[in-house]
C-alpha cells in the first residue's frame, strides 16, 4: 500500500517534536498494509541500531526493531538455553498469518504495537510473562506488564510520542514448562483462538493465556493444576461477550468454545509433563 500522504520520513533519533500525523516506523509491513490517510511523516527506528537479542542471566530482551526471522532463528538453534520458552517462541513465530519473506522485515515490536488481536507476538510476551520497555521522546522509561500493553484492538497503551523499545522475557518463564494450542481457518490462516499455558515454581503455579478470541490478552492463574471443572468455570467467567471478538473470521460463541477447548489441552499437556 503506498501512503501517498506521507510527505517526510525522518531518523528515529531527531529531537523534532512529535506531532498529529507521526508514526514510528520499524519493518512496516503492518504500516503499508492498509491505506492510512492521517500520516504526514515517519521516524524510522532503525538508524538505532538496537542489537536484535540481549541475552543475560535474567532472560531475553527483544529489542522492538528484531525481525520475526532473527527471533526465530534463536529459537530454533540447538544448544541454547530454555528449550521450553524456545519451542514457545517458535510456535508463536510460525503463527503469524504471512510469508517467511513478510518475516525478514516484519519486527516483534510492530507486531505488538499494532495491537491486532491475532498477532502472535502478543501471545508470546503475554505467555512467558513479559515486560514492556517503553520510551518517550525526552528519554524517560517505564515498565510495561505485555498482559497490560495492548487495551483492544489496534490500540495500546503508548501515549503519543512514546515508542515501544525492548520486550524483555523473564528466565523463571522461560525456563517453566510451557505448551500452546492454536486454532485457524486454514493451515497459514488468522488465529481465531490461540491459547498458552505455563507451569513452573516449587507449587506448579499454572497461568493460562487466552489471544486471538478476544479483543485484549486475558489471562488467568491458578495455584496449582486445577481441575477440568474449575479450569472451565474460571474461563467462561473471564471471557464475557464484550471481550470476545466478532469478525468475518469468526462468532463470539464460537471463539469462546475453541479457547475453553485448546485451554482443556494446554491444562492436560501441561499436567502430564510434571
Amino acid at each position: 500500500m503506498d501512503l501517498t500522504a506521507v510527505r517526510e520520513i525522518v531518523d528515529g533519533q531527531s529531537p523534532l517534536p512529535w506531532r498529529e500525523g507521526d508514526a514510528w516506523l520499524a519493518g512496516g509491513t503492518a504500516l503499508f498494509a492498509e491505506p492510512r490517510p492521517g500520516l504526514r511523516r515517519l521516524r524510522d527506528l532503525t538508524g538505532h541500531g538496537w542489537p536484535p537479542l540481549t541475552l543475560t542471566d535474567a532472560g531475553i530482551e527483544v529489542a522492538a526493531t528484531c525481525t520475526i526471522t532473527e527471533l526465530l532463528a534463536f529459537a530454533e538453534t540447538p544448544g541454547t538455553p530454555w528449550p521450553s520458552g524456545r519451542a514457545l517462541i517458535a510456535g508463536c513465530c510460525r503463527a503469524f498469518s504471512s510469508s517467511f519473506k513478510v518475516w525478514n522485515t516484519a519486527t516483534a515490536g510492530g507486531n505488538l504495537c499494532a495491537a491486532l488481536p491475532a498477532g502472535p507476538m502478543i501471545s508470546m510476551a503475554v505467555a512467558l510473562s513479559g515486560t514492556c520497555r517503553v520510551r518517550g521522546l525526552d528519554g524517560a522509561e517505564r515498565a510495561v506488564a505485555a498482559r497490560d500493553f495492548v487495551s483492544g484492538p489496534g490500540s495500546t497503551v503508548l501515549a503519543p510520542g512514546e515508542l515501544l523499545r525492548s520486550l524483555t522475557l523473564p528466565a523463571g518463564a522461560l525456563a517453566a514448562h510451557s505448551v500452546m494450542r492454536r486454532v485457524s481457518a486454514h493451515a497459514w490462516g488468522r488465529s481465531v483462538a490461540l491459547v498458552t499455558g505455563i507451569r513452573g515454581g516449587p507449587e506448579g503455579r499454572l497461568t493460562v493465556a487466552v489471544t486471538a478470541a478476544t479483543t485484549r490478552p486475558v489471562t488467568v492463574s491458578f495455584a496449582c493444576a486445577p481441575s477440568p471443572d474449575e479450569l472451565r468455570g474460571r474461563l467462561l467467567s473471564a471471557l464475557p461477550r464484550r471481550l470476545l471478538l466478532d469478525d468475518v473470521h469468526g462468532r463470539p460463541h464460537w471463539r469462546r468454545h475453541l479457547a475453553v477447548h485448546l485451554a482443556e489441552e494446554v491444562r492436560d499437556a501441561l499436567a502430564e509433563e510434571r
